[in-house]
């Protein structure tokens, strides 16, 4: 990719907004990076940058940004219907994203994977069994490495897993991945994308480029997933942990086996998945059929699975206490994801939930809570609108106690609540942007609370 002599505006500052600037710049552009925020408030060093010789814009972005540009690129964060964005579609201006940058400097296959819940532990797991066959291998995208820099560090001879948003994808038009996977699709981002059918459209763009030479996974057991086949060019494949199904990933007999074209590949029994939960038995089914279709041996993987325990901030075991133990689910930042993780524990419950609300129903999620959960911790924005809820499911009022905006206060009062063998669940189904920078440092100040008992 050659952009000698162009000029290249990057919308947003953040992670991919940083990478997608260096790399225009890297590729021969003259490179403006503006963002609407002050430089005081964004925590990134841009001396970097300007080093490089790219041009720093902060605050209002006026239209006179566009004079000249051939290319903008927008940061996931960054929604499309803001002015400058609009005023580039107008001008005819190319508007893509830092992944189909990615994709465009790509010279190994990519295995990319969206979904509302599972990315990263799906993602993580998948470049650790595409390293069985692959080397290099990248791993990049959504889980917080830029994925252009993970396309350039591999270049040809590799593979390369990619965590793919619904964000990502808004922007997105040629973005071609060889093997795609969709492992759920349920209300999340709601007031970015405006309606779950729009959500959906993004989720689905992962495989819109794809061809008859391609693969699509797809979870038979998500009504919304399994209906993709039908809008879908490339091969599909479906994983399944509660059908039989005569081709695909599936659960037979209690263990994990791919099933393709006429052949069954056994791999290693559910109780010896090094991740646990229902939810992570989909997960790992996923990862497993992405790999074999992009060209792994099954049996190179049965070691990969069951030495594989999980990603940071996702059911992460934190210590145990007194007989009870502490488990950080930060990156359970929606309804659903906080519901999986509450079916994983048959012991008694201790939940801290709420933080920056997204507003979606809680109806499902607070009949669980009563099932399962003794006392119910409330923080952040969404405290109140969570304890309402859990009050019309008929959760005893006694049992919800409401901290506000700290997590200090929540974790001392769960230490206090928590009787062995209970266990403490940071487990939000919220963002965390009304009390932290991102659901990362959250679920580590957490730990750091609870290492403090």
């Amino acid at each position: 990719m050659d952009l000698s002599g162009k000029k290249v505006l990057v919308i947003g500052a953040g992670i991919s907004g940083f990478a997608a600037a260096k790399i225009a710049k890297k590729l021969g552009a003259e490179v403006v990076l503006s963002d609407a925020k002050a430089e005081k408030d964004i925590k990134y060093d841009f001396a970097p940058l300007r080093a490089a010789g790219i041009a720093l814009v902060f605050g209002p972005q006026q239209e006179s940004l566009l004079d000249g540009v051939s290319l903008v690129l927008v940061s996931p964060a960054v929604p499309c219907r803001i002015p400058i964005i609009q005023a580039a579609y107008r001008r005819r201006i190319r508007v893509a994203t830092e992944v189909e940058l990615a994709y465009e400097l790509a010279e190994s296959p990519i295995c990319a994977v969206t979904g509302t819940n599972g990315k990263t532990t799906t993602v993580t797991l998948l470049g650790l069994l595409l390293a069985t066959r692959f080397n290099p291998v990248g791993v990049g995208g959504n889980i917080g490495v830029p994925l252009s820099e993970e396309a350039l560090r591999v270049g040809k001879g590799g593979c390369i897993a990619a965590e793919i948003s619904s964000y990502q994808m808004e922007a997105t038009a040629d973005f071609h991945p060889h093997v795609a996977a969709v492992l759920n699709v349920t209300p999340d981002h709601i007031v970015r994308h405006g309606s779950m059918e729009v959500y959906q459209q993004m989720k689905e763009r992962i495989f819109a480029q794809q061809t008859a030479a391609d693969f699509l996974v797809l979870n038979y057991d998500d009504p919304a997933t399994r209906s993709m086949k039908d809008r879908a060019q490339a091969v599909v494949c479906y994983f399944s942990r509660r059908e039989e199904l005569s081709e695909g990933a599936i659960v037979k007999d209690g263990q994990l086996v791919i099933r393709w074209q006429g052949r069954e590949y056994p791999l290693c029994p559910v109780s010896e998945l090094g991740i646990k939960g229902g939810h992570n038995v989909e997960n790992a089914l996923a990862a497993a059929a992405s790999a074999f279709l992009a060209g792994c041996e099954p049996q190179a993987m049965v070691k990969v699975l069951k030495e594989f325990k999980g990603v940071e901030h996702r059911i992460e075991f934190v210590r145990t206490l007194d007989g009870v133990s502490y488990y950080n689910d930060s990156k359970a930042t929606n309804t659903d994801s906080a519901i999986k993780a509450l079916d994983t524990f048959d012991e008694g419950i201790i939940l801290l939930a709420g933080g920056d609300d997204k507003m979606t129903d809680l109806t499902e999620f607070m009949q669980l809570v009563k099932k399962q959960v003794h006392e119910l911790i409330l923080v952040g924005a969404a405290a109140e609108r969570f304890e309402q809820a859990a009050l019309a499911a008929g959760i005893a009022a006694e049992h919800i106690h409401r901290v506000w905006y700290s997590m200090e206060k929540a974790v001392l009062l769960a230490h206090e609540l928590a009787r062995a063998p209970e266990v403490v669940l940071l487990s939000p189904a919220c963002a965390s942007f009304d009390m932290y920078d991102g659901m990362a440092e959250r679920g580590r100040d957490f730990k750091r609370l609870v290492n403090k008992l």
